[in-house]
């Protein structure tokens, strides 16, 4: 089969068949994808750039060694934690709050470990015991409640020049549908590239912060290296609880991606353990939390190539450009509209897998449990999304205790499933997933089993 017989046809999951220098234009695309979101989160807290740029590379490459290179996954920054960040280290005049930011990422660190507890637990009562919480009508409705709460942050983006953020989009829908060989699977690269260079021919770029970062620098910092305090400790660990939620929808995410069970194998608890000691690493080191990455799965969905090297080859420039601010800089210069453009694409296919998630598991919509539970977690997502508070926050102890409304979404959701009657769906570790009968269904079943003559009387 021909290099664009595959491409057209088929998923690309081993490619090394397409070549070294594809690869390498592949995990350029993918480092475009994370970059304006990842550099985002430090720009927020006062955390610095070099250093979550390498720990996003590094964090990303311990996940695949721990998932045994199985799972396609960019761990960027979260932005779950930013309300942690602003409690123990707010802002001073607009400016980082050097002296608390340490013990900020002391909370994160402790809050990875909390990946590792629960990973245990699932490990030892089992998949199919877990994700019993957690069929195709709670992961699907979360999948697409995913996609559409980021996209406000990409229609931000693009309202800052439609015309750049119009151009982005048109140039990736054209390369994607109509492209040709290479064309077709690097649809984002070409997309923000063309984009750039009608920004710079209308003089729409910003240049001058590339003259003013260092050429090359250490990522690292001792003053930025994690402290402990109780109360930092206490005030940013639940945030975990609510970022596991978001991690099970993200990973089912990635699974109905690639048509790949990566819950069962390599197991959800190799993929809490690898998301939680890529964020306590970078916490160590005064980096943000790190989380799987909606925007290299919407780039995924994009490409049709599944190939975790890909993503290793991402994660490796992501390291290199950590003692590189200058290249960073040329990179940061690209306009938000452009961002903009291309995450309206990437989010909206992150919703799309959802739906697709809940076609090819036959979710029965014409039943009201499940209307119920999808009307739930949506609403609660989006509705949680765009009020005041984005979330709900109460006191314990005297600290405050946020939930996203995605977590609030996937708490809804999980409660729902496990208390309303009719359950329809059984997962099962080996990958597959078989429909129940329920009811009176069964009684049927029975009844005509005991009905049936035996073989024994059937040989008379």
């Amino acid at each position: 089969m021909s290099e664009q017989k595959k491409i057209d046809s088929e998923p690309v999951r081993d490619a090394r068949t397409l070549g070294v220098p594809k690869m390498i234009l592949l995990g350029m695309q993918h480092l475009f994808a994370m970059f304006g979101a990842t550099v985002l989160v430090p720009l927020l807290t006062g955390l610095d750039v070099s250093t979550t740029l390498l720990m996003a590379g590094l964090g990303t490459l311990l996940f695949h060694f721990i998932t045994k290179g199985k799972v396609p996954a960019f761990l960027g920054s979260s932005f779950a934690y930013l309300g942690g960040y602003a409690i123990v280290a707010p802002l001073v005049n607009g400016q980082p709050n050097k002296e608390m930011l340490p013990y900020a990422c002391g909370g994160v660190l402790v809050s990875g470990i909390v990946y590792l507890l629960l990973a245990a637990l699932f490990k030892a009562f089992g998949v199919n015991r877990v994700m019993k919480f957690f069929p195709p009508v709670v992961t699907g409705s979360m999948i697409i409640a995913i996609g559409l709460t980021l996209a406000p942050s990409a229609i931000e983006n693009c309202q800052t020049d439609w015309l750049l953020a119009c151009i982005a989009m048109i140039l990736i829908i054209v390369c994607n549908i109509w492209g040709k060989g290479m064309i077709k699977i690097v649809p984002i690269m070409i997309g923000i590239l063309g984009s750039y260079i009608v920004a710079v021919c209308l003089g729409r770029v910003d240049f001058s912060a590339i003259s003013s970062s260092r050429i090359v620098d250490i990522p690292i910092h001792a003053s930025a290296i994690a402290k402990f305090d109780a109360s930092a400790i206490i005030t940013i660990l639940p945030i975990a609880l609510a970022t596991v939620m978001e991690h099970i929808g993200d990973i089912s995410a990635i699974s109905a991606t690639t048509g790949e069970n990566y819950i069962a194998d390599p197991g959800l608890h190799r993929t809490l353990i690898g998301d939680g000691l890529a964020t306590s690493l970078s916490a160590l080191f005064g980096g943000p939390a790190n989380t799987t990455y909606g925007e290299n799965t919407g780039v995924l969905v994009l490409t049709k190539i599944y190939d975790p090297r890909v993503i290793r080859i991402a994660a490796i420039f992501s390291v290199a450009l950590s003692f590189f601010p200058g290249v960073s800089a040329v990179i940061a210069t690209v306009p938000t509209a452009i961002i903009g453009g291309v995450s309206i694409i990437l989010y909206g296919m992150i919703s799309a897998i959802g739906i697709r998630n809940f076609v090819e598991n036959k979710v029965d919509l014409t039943k009201s449990r499940n209307v119920i539970i999808t009307a739930a977690i949506l609403g609660s997502a989006i509705g949680f999304k765009f009020s005041a508070a984005q979330g709900i926050s109460f006191n314990v102890l005297g600290t405050t205790i946020s939930f996203s409304g995605l977590a609030i979404a996937a708490i809804v959701g999980i409660l729902l499933n496990a208390v309303l009657p009719g359950k329809d769906y059984v997962f099962d570790a080996t990958g597959k997933a078989d429909e129940e009968v329920k009811g009176e269904t069964e009684k049927t079943v029975k009844t005509e089993k005991k009905d049936k003559p035996s073989k024994a009387k059937k040989k008379k």
